[in-house]
């Protein structure tokens, strides 16, 4: 009996992993609509992250960002219709979430130690802050849509800015947690969930900017971009 019942406990969990993201990407594109679409996964049966040396499922050997990238449909079909998203994630349960920034939300983005330094000294200081994602590698600080021509200005400012700072605005895209599942992306700043909760507010990028460079400052340079 008690085999029976652990067997059962282990379906259960399952089931409720692989709604977890159905559930997320619904309330990020139908209730929030931002615009998301799947992410690759991995190349291994139930799309959980694999051990190390196994590829993502663009079969790239150096895949910069495994997993976590678009794959089909490309990023151009990220969507909010809550249609084209069951059937998403109802064909591939386990897909990570990636989100098109540049159109309701964007996003600046730091490796995880500057990351998390950023925002200790933001808080400390008491800067209003919208959510904050991370995965083991990145922290991605989600803000409002900003404009090229926005954001060279705030860094022409800057004397110097480290290439460990990323922007992730028209055209680019970022990894968005499920809402309880075990994936590699999760919330470090969480927004309000639910079916009813509002889409979180966000903060303009020239409130973070010379917070993030500082600590951006501290970071590794270089010119791969990893998650």
């Amino acid at each position: 009996m008690r085999e029976i019942l652990g067997r059962r406990r282990k379906l259960s969990l399952k089931r409720e992993g692989r709604t977890a993201y159905l559930n997320a990407a619904l309330m990020y594109a139908e209730h929030w609509q931002w615009r998301v679409v799947p992410g690759a996964g991995f190349d291994k049966p139930g799309g959980r992250r694999p051990a190390t040396g196994q590829p993502c499922a663009c079969m790239r050997p150096n895949c910069p960002v495994p997993g976590a990238h678009p794959l089909d449909p490309g990023l151009l079909g990220a969507t909010r219709d809550p249609r084209m998203v069951r059937w998403w994630w109802t064909s591939r349960p386990d897909a990570p979430i990636v989100l098109a920034t540049g159109d309701q939300v964007s996003a600046a983005s730091l490796p995880a130690t500057a990351g998390a330094e950023a925002l200790t000294a933001l808080e400390h200081f008491g800067f209003r802050l919208g959510p904050v994602a991370a995965t083991p590698t990145r922290y991605f600080f989600l803000v409002a849509p900003y404009s090229l021509d926005e954001l060279g200005e705030l860094l022409d400012s800057q004397e110097w800015v480290p290439t460990s700072l990323r922007y992730h605005g028209d055209g680019g895209y970022i990894p968005l947690p499920s809402c309880g599942s075990g994936g590699a992306a999760h919330w470090v700043r969480p927004p309000m969930t639910g079916k009813d909760a509002p889409a979180p507010w966000l903060p303009p990028i020239d409130t973070l900017v010379d917070a993030l460079v500082r600590a951006g400052r501290t970071a590794p340079d270089g010119d791969r971009l990893r998650f």
